[in-house]
């Protein structure tokens, strides 16, 4: 497709965040962006500051033609497994936006089946494609918030520190209190701080 025929079309741009930690759901965004509305400084949530990133969240809430954001809880992760778990968020994000896209660029190298428009996987699309740079931002500043919620509710882990990925500081935690309910049961460190079953 030619630069000037997309340029007709709406593109959702669709990313995620969380797919490694230990912890905590997966926060899959769509965003289609207005080109009459440009916003400076979108690129991958990654390699932006905290700052940074909260000051475009709601640039981009608010200029976007439309925005969806969907959170997959640990359950569906641990039943489905984190690949299709994200795959199942980013089918389901593209069909909450209020406005169908013709076109969705899909961060990564997976598409999800069954999907009602044409998409494209773009391997490092949240540094080349302005709308996957806003739906990575937008998944990123809400993930970051619910696990800051998840610290106060479950205390003692340092969620609102290192946001439920592997450090030693979360291991270490995970050896001395075990898993709580935010926890995936299926990825091998918490597994192994499980209680063996007496049945």
């Amino acid at each position: 497709m030619t630069k000037a025929a997309r340029s007709r079309l709406h593109v959702a741009g669709v990313d995620e965040a969380g797919r490694g930690p230990l912890a905590g759901p997966v926060l899959v965004a769509a965003v289609i962006l207005d080109p009459k509305k440009p916003i400076d400084g979108l690129a991958d949530s990654k390699q932006l500051t905290e700052a940074r990133r909260e000051a475009l969240e709601p640039l981009i809430r608010e200029r976007a033609l439309a925005y969806s954001i969907v959170e997959v809880d640990v359950e569906a992760i641990d039943r489905l497994n984190i690949f299709h778990a994200t795959m199942h968020g980013m089918a389901q994000a593209l069909v909450q936006l209020a406005i169908e896209p013709a076109l969705a660029l899909i961060d990564g190298n997976h598409l999800p089946k069954n999907l009602r428009c044409d998409a494209r996987a773009v391997v490092g699309g949240d540094a080349l494609e302005p709308a996957i740079s806003a739906a990575s931002i937008l998944a990123k500043v809400t993930r970051d918030r619910l696990m800051v919620a998840l610290d106060e509710r479950h205390p003692g882990y340092g969620f609102s520190s290192h946001k439920g990925y592997g450090t030693p500081e979360h291991l270490d935690a995970l050896r001395r209190l075990g898993p709580c309910l935010a926890h995936r049961r299926s990825f091998a460190p918490v597994q192994a701080t499980l209680q063996p079953s007496l049945f």
